[in-house]
């Protein structure tokens, strides 16, 4: 009898996870918590190689491919215009909104059912599977629930009512597109400015916008409600205050942002003890939210995608196959958010620790290079007809 999975969540991971599960041979529906998707909604995001390699055994990688633009080069800079590291990775920039359209609609032409308004608040584990309950009074049943519901899982919450909270990492998020603004570098580059109160980051797209972000410091988690009151016109002096003392084009590009983004913050998890249950499981940014430093945030939840659905096609039992899913997982993944915080950790540092920065940066990168140190983040590739193990011990 063909399986039936319950997807909470429909951003970037929910239809990934139900194309996957649909080449596994199981049957999905996805239900999205907003009345509506995510088209023209968000900032942009960065798809490492590992993650677009994720998305071949689905017939998703020529789909995204070709979305955004290159962004395989890094280029770092101090806030006085130092060129401090120079790296390649390689990565593709892409608006979120993008990526979202082309998933979803493709897993709509594929036979995925996508339910919008339906939040998730609850779900019990029945004597044939599971029922889920929404917030507008509905209920459905299958044999499994995943929770791709992201940083602030509700699925998390229903398997262990003890998990973590996600760690604020002191940083907020804002950002945009500027638009008829010259500044210093070219397509396929992303630039990295350390700036003395503030980091800095840019990419010149090949049509001649420029896509940036900021990261203001925080050592207080600011409220949703204190971030929405912050308007563009404050984000704009904030950022033009912060930016002020420093080299570089940050000030050009702001002012020619016709829309600043309302501001986020930034979080990740070190750990979520508890992933499953006997019929629910979580994935993605519900189960290891890395900060965005690391760069890999949307590549681990394809990943992760891939792998359950590899999982539950292999391993016999639900439970047994989650527990293969978690112990194919979880050292990678909390490596990567470990690799976050440490990127992240220069960005928000008073003149003795970006004095000491300064001078390691060059080396610390140049040994990572000849090293080839980030390999293991990079070249992993995951092979569909490999089969899954169930996990030992």
């Amino acid at each position: 009898m063909t399986k039936k999975a319950l997807i909470a969540g429909g951003g970037i991971a929910g239809p990934v996870t139900a194309m996957a599960l649909r080449r596994a041979g199981i049957d999905s529906e996805v239900f999205e918590a907003y009345d509506r998707g995510s088209d023209g909604v968000g900032a942009f995001l960065t798809l490492a190689v590992n993650g677009l390699e994720a998305l071949r055994p689905l017939d998703l990688h020529d789909l995204v491919g070709d979305l955004g633009m290159d962004s395989s080069r890094m280029l770092m800079l101090n806030g006085r215009g130092r060129p401090l590291a120079a790296t390649r990775q390689p990565s593709r920039t892409l608006k979120r909104a993008d990526l979202y359209r082309v998933l979803r609609d493709e897993a709509v032409r594929r036979g995925v059912r996508i339910h919008y308004g339906r939040r998730l608040t609850d779900a019990s584990i029945t004597e044939t599977g599971v029922r889920a309950a929404f917030a507008d009074g509905s209920t459905a049943e299958g044999d499994l629930l995943i929770g791709a519901d992201g940083l602030h899982s509700r699925t998390r919450a229903i398997i262990d009512a003890g998990a973590p909270r996600a760690r604020h990492v002191g940083l907020l998020n804002t950002g945009g597109f500027a638009r008829g603004v010259e500044v210093p570098g070219e397509p396929g580059t992303s630039h990295f400015v350390f700036g003395r109160r503030c980091f800095f980051g840019y990419l010149i797209h090949p049509d001649g916008e420029v896509w940036w972000f900021a990261n203001p410091p925080s050592p207080r988690e600011p409220t949703p409600e204190e971030l929405a009151a912050i308007t563009p016109a404050r984000w704009r002096a904030r950022l033009t205050e912060l930016f002020g003392d420093d080299t570089g084009p940050m000030l050009d590009i702001i002012g020619a942002t016709d829309h600043i983004m309302p501001g986020w913050n930034t979080y990740d998890f070190p750990t979520v003890p508890k992933w499953f249950n006997e019929r629910m499981v979580i994935l993605g940014d519900a189960a290891h939210a890395t900060s965005p430093s690391s760069g890999q945030g949307a590549s681990m939840a394809i990943e992760d995608a891939v792998v359950l659905a590899k999982c539950l096609r292999d391993v016999p039992g639900t439970r047994d196959a989650f527990a293969a899913f978690e112990a194919a997982r979880r050292k990678r993944v909390e490596r990567i958010v470990e690799q976050g915080r440490r990127n992240g950790s220069g960005k928000a540092q008073g003149a003795v620790g970006a004095f000491f920065r300064d001078l390691a940066l060059p080396v610390i990168m140049r040994r990572l290079d000849r090293r080839n140190a980030l390999a293991w983040m990079y070249d992993h590739r995951i092979s569909w007809n490999e089969p899954a193990s169930a996990a030992s011990g």
